[in-house]
C-alpha cells in the first residue's frame, strides 16, 4: 500500500474521487468566504455580518503547555478561528461544480476547541472538577454547508449544524439546520434585511433553527489544548436536492427528512455551482477554533 492508499483509507469515499485535500502540503483552494461587493471593488460595501469571516490557515495545532501537537496524520491542520467576540464567525469554502447529479459524499476528520485562557476567567456554565473544564461551555458551534445552483438556477443550501451552547453559553449538544435560505447580497440590495457585525450569516433568526437526532456529546477531553479527532461523513443528493445521511465517528443519523428550502428566486451565472464551506462560531467572547486534519469530497456520478 502506497502513502496515498493508507490515508485514503481513513475515509470512505464513493466512486469518484473530486478532491482530497491534506493540508500538510496547502490550504488546497479552502480560502476565506467574502461577501460580495459593488462593480468599483470597493470592499466598504460589503455586508456587515460578511466582512469579517477571517481566512482559513494552515496550524501544527501549537498549545502554550504541550507545545506543538500535530494532526491526526501529519504536522498540518486547516485551522479556523474566530476573534474573540460574541457571534464571531470564521470560514473556510471550497468551490467546485457539478458534472453530473447524484450522490455527494463530504468526508473529514476534524476537532473542535476554545481557545485556552490563561490568567482570567472567562465566562462558562460548566465549572472544573478535575475532569470538566469551563472551556467544553466556551464553544459555540461549527457548521458544514452546502451552496449548490442548478436546473435553470434553483439555488439552495444544504446545513447541518452542532450546536454545543447556545447563546446563553448553556450546553445543548445538539445537531441543528435552518428552515430559511441563507441571506445573500442580493437579498440585501433588495431591502430585505440588513444584517449587523456577528450576526449568524447562515440563518439570522434563532427561531429558524430546528434540531434532529438525538444530543450528542463529544470527546472533548478535560482541557482546551488535548486534541481529539472525530470523523464526520455527510451524504447528499443532487439530483433529489436532498440530504441523505450524517455520520460522526459511530453514530449514523438518517436525513432523508431534514428539508432542504431552495431560492424562490433564480439565480444566474451559478449553473452546476457545487461550493461547500465549514464554519466556527462562539457565543461569549473565547475564541472558537475548528481544525481539519484533511477533507475528501466524492460522488457517484
Amino acid at each position: 500500500m502506497n502513502v496515498n492508499e493508507t490515508a485514503l483509507s481513513k475515509y470512505n469515499p464513493l466512486s469518484r474521487v473530486l478532491c482530497f485535500d491534506r493540508f500538510d502540503s496547502t490550504t488546497h483552494g479552502w480560502t476565506e468566504l467574502l461577501g460580495n461587493y459593488d462593480g468599483r471593488g470597493d470592499l466598504d460595501t460589503v455586508d456587515d455580518h460578511m466582512r469579517d469571516f477571517r481566512p482559513p490557515q494552515l496550524s501544527s495545532c501549537t498549545f502554550f503547555d504541550v507545545g506543538t501537537h500535530g494532526t491526526l496524520s501529519g504536522n498540518y491542520a486547516l485551522k479556523l478561528a474566530t476573534r474573540p467576540y460574541p457571534g464571531h464567525t470564521a470560514t473556510g469554502i471550497r468551490r467546485l461544480t457539478m458534472a453530473g447529479r447524484g450522490r455527494v459524499r463530504i468526508e473529514t476528520h476534524f476537532a473542535f476547541k476554545a481557545e485556552a485562557t490563561v490568567g482570567h476567567e472567562a465566562p462558562a456554565s460548566v465549572p472544573w472538577d478535575g475532569n470538566r473544564h469551563p472551556s467544553e461551555s466556551q464553544f459555540g458551534a461549527f457548521t458544514v454547508a452546502t451552496d449548490i445552483c442548478s436546473d435553470g438556477g434553483l439555488r439552495y443550501h444544504n446545513v447541518i449544524r452542532y450546536q454545543n451552547t447556545n447563546l446563553d453559553g448553556e450546553m445543548t449538544n445538539r445537531w441543528m439546520y435552518p428552515v430559511v435560505p441563507e441571506p445573500t447580497p442580493r437579498d440585501h440590495q433588495e431591502g430585505k434585511f440588513a444584517l449587523p457585525y456577528a450576526a449568524d450569516f447562515t440563518a439570522p433568526d434563532p427561531d429558524d433553527w430546528r434540531t434532529f437526532g438525538e444530543p450528542l456529546e463529544m470527546c472533548v477531553n478535560e482541557v482546551p489544548t488535548k486534541i481529539n479527532w472525530h470523523y464526520l461523513r455527510w451524504d447528499i443528493d443532487t439530483s433529489t436536492r436532498s440530504n441523505v445521511e450524517l455520520q460522526l465517528n459511530d453514530r449514523v443519523m438518517d436525513m432523508r427528512d431534514v428539508p432542504v428550502p431552495p431560492y424562490p428566486d433564480r439565480y444566474g451565472t451559478l449553473d452546476n455551482l457545487l461550493n461547500f464551506y465549514f464554519s466556527v462560531r462562539t457565543h461569549c467572547g473565547v475564541r472558537n477554533f475548528l481544525f481539519l486534519d484533511s477533507v475528501l469530497i466524492s460522488v457517484d456520478w
